[in-house]
């Protein structure tokens, strides 16, 4: 696990010593352990490593057959399979990244469509001056680049670029108002206008500069393969599937704990990494201040309890929230509005804290096994008027914010390429969650928030062998009227006790609304003078809005996340203090 970063030029002689330097410091917090770098004519590649597989001898970059050169950031799964496909007398390390060098050697781009993992890699192809990055199918690493002038630059976070003077961070209009409406952003363009993504699955070969070609590996199955089990055996495949996965992602050389909410997901998680571990495994849960209906530690604990896993409790209350806010909006250049940044953000620090370098986490299983509300809508007679998520927009209906026209422009294309992909409606919607929402907001906010710790996170849910299982089921077996994730449900109960089974969704919520509301006079009298805001909402609705943070809780946390996020990213201030202190001093300027 590491950052990444490098360029190639047309011009001639190494590229600036200062400038990779800067690009290293950049991403130290991504790998603290080692930093490792290739420089060549024109060419420069930069790797910072959290050591998690061959602590000892895995630095990077890694130098294989035919003069090439990689470095990577991930996870690679099915490593064994491929050093024995490899030869083990060609690898000296024990490290699961080494061999992909060796098959990009008789792979050459296509590379990539041999990998189960989570990766972002470059490899750099002396005798063709030739570039590659490849990104996995599900997009849970990042990667970005910039191009132009004769030069291609890329890094595992934009504000890498943005330090060593590769790119300018400056915001698009329409991007913004797809993070205000959506709380991300989508596709390839980020809402900095120099900066895009490598997509999800995407494999990008670049020549002279520029990127002369673009393959594409796709994260699901493209149509329903009509599983035919019974109930029984479908039970038993899950099984299967599932210890399979949650096996290879439990795999390391260094502590492995998991992040719990008490729900199914999770806890489904904490039951197999007991099964596979033979021992007790640590776990982590967040609690708030008060009798908050969001806090669900109390269940987190009973049910670790019950995993015969040991759980600790972080809390967040008001206090933590105030000093955080601006370090996690930091954390997040590629901007994600989702509050549960911040109990992600708390319980990475409290797993770097006790020693824990991996967590696995449960992002995915609603994609995948059919968890969100308007999943189940599709069961219904008049399931015609099923709307994908996220119809109206966090602003619908509010007077005062400017520049929302059209945005969603972007979103409702890749609404109508899946609706034309020969799935059900079930499926359909899960694929537009799996194309846009999980990368660009569940996995960024994951990434960015464990990573800022020095902490690697997992998803043994989002695998293509999970993913291929659950595309091959009927939809009932997943949704029902009244609940979704029903084959989940049903594997938990056979594993702990029926209550956790079934459990009631309640997702990752967090009381930001109530402690916004709490420090109301504050927040008038500050956010409507932040410069980030004033560009275009006006000082009235953000004074409504803070006056009623406890009914508009994403609107409230919107409007004060972007303030923070725009003051550090686009102004350059630091994000050192509180709240209020981040906002008085970009108020001042």
């Amino acid at each position: 696990m590491c950052g990444i970063a490098g360029l190639v030029t047309r011009r001639s002689g190494p590229p600036d010593a200062a400038m990779l330097s800067r690009l290293e410091r950049a991403l130290d917090h991504r790998g603290p352990d080692s930093s490792g770098r290739f420089v060549g004519d024109g060419v420069a590649l930069v790797s910072t490593r959290l050591a998690i597989v061959d602590v000892a001898h895995g630095q990077q970059p890694f130098h294989g057959p035919d003069d090439t050169v990689l470095v990577a950031n991930g996870e690679i799964y099915n490593a064994p399979a491929l050093r024995t496909k490899v030869g083990a007398e060609h690898l000296a390390t024990g490290s699961d990244c080494e061999p992909i060098v060796h098959l990009y050697a008789s792979r050459g781009p296509g590379f990539a469509e041999d990998l189960r993992g989570m990766y972002a890699i470059a490899v750099y192809d002396r005798p063709r001056r030739r570039l590659v990055l490849a990104r996995d199918p599900f997009g849970i690493k990042p990667l970005y680049y910039v191009e132009g002038g004769g030069t291609f630059a890329f890094a595992s976070e934009p504000q890498a670029l943005f330090k060593a003077g590769l790119a300018r961070p400056e915001v698009a209009t329409p991007q913004r108002a797809e993070l205000m409406q959506l709380k991300f952003t989508t596709g390839e363009d980020t809402i900095f206008p120099q900066v895009r993504r490598v997509l999800p699955g995407e494999t990008l070969v670049i020549e002279d500069g520029r990127i002369v070609r673009r393959l594409h590996r796709a994260a699901l199955p493209a149509v329903m393969a009509g599983w035919t089990g019974g109930p029984d055996s479908t039970l038993a495949a899950l099984d299967r599937v599932l210890e399979d996965s949650v096996g290879v992602h439990f795999h390391s050389d260094v502590p492995c704990g998991l992040f719990v909410s008490g729900g199914v997901d999770s806890s489904l998680l904490l039951a197999y990494a007991r099964r596979m571990a033979g021992r007790r495994v640590q776990a982590i849960t967040i609690g708030y201040d008060g009798a908050d209906p969001a806090d669900e530690s109390g269940e987190a604990i009973r049910v670790a309890a019950l995993a015969g896993a040991d759980c600790e409790r972080v809390e967040m209350d008001a206090a933590a929230f105030w000093a955080l806010a601006p370090a996690v909006a930091a954390a997040l250049d590629d901007p994600t509005g989702d509050p549960a940044a911040l109990p992600t953000y708390c319980m990475a620090q409290a797993a770097a804290k006790g020693g824990l370098k991996v967590m696995l986490c449960g992002e995915g299983a609603d994609e995948l096994f059919g968890g969100y509300v308007r999943y189940r809508r599709t069961r219904l007679p008049w399931r015609w008027m099923t709307r994908g998520a996220r119809a109206d927009g966090i602003f619908h209906g509010l007077d005062g914010v400017a520049g929302l026209e059209g945005w969603r422009t972007a979103l409702g294309a890749v609404e109508r390429r899946e609706a034309d992909a020969g799935r059900t409606l079930l499926q359909t919607l899960q694929a537009i969650d799996c194309d846009e929402a999980l990368p660009n907001a569940l996995l960024a906010k994951l990434d960015r928030c464990l990573m800022r710790h020095g902490v690697e996170g997992r998803t043994p849910f989002i695998d293509p062998v999970v993913a291929d299982f659950a595309f091959s089921l009927p939809d009932s077996t997943k949704i029902g009227l009244k609940r979704g994730k029903l084959l989940l449900r049903r594997q938990l109960a056979a594993m702990l006790p029926d209550r956790v089974a079934r459990a009631r969704k309640k997702g990752f919520n967090t009381p930001v609304g109530r402690w916004m509301a709490g420090r109301r006079a504050d927040l008038q009298a500050l956010l409507p003078r932040q410069p980030g805001l004033a560009a275009f909402v006006s000082p009235d609705l953000v004074r409504h809005v803070c006056d009623t943070a406890s009914e508009r809780p994403q609107q409230a946390w919107s409007l004060l996340f972007y303030a923070l996020w725009h003051s550090h990213h686009v102004m350059g201030l630091p994000s050192d203090g509180s709240v209020s202190d981040v906002l008085a001093q970009a108020a001042r300027n």
